[in-house]
């Protein structure tokens, strides 16, 4: 089991948030996106639909 099992990569914005998050555990990407007081998190996808998968490093 991963202590910090999600991790962010990338992020973008102050009042309309974007972040990208890694599952350290499977690799897979997830786009989190707020604005005000909503929000929402989803698997990053490629143009083939499928889930992007970042390499899984052992820390």
């Amino acid at each position: 089991m991963v202590k910090n099992r999600f991790e962010k990569i990338y992020s973008q914005g102050a009042i309309n948030i974007t972040e990208i998050w890694v599952d350290k555990e499977t690799g897979v990407n997830y786009v989190f996106h707020t604005s005000g007081q909503g929000g929402g998190l989803t698997p990053l996808l490629d143009q083939e639909g499928k889930p992007v998968i970042s390499p899984i490093y052992n820390q």
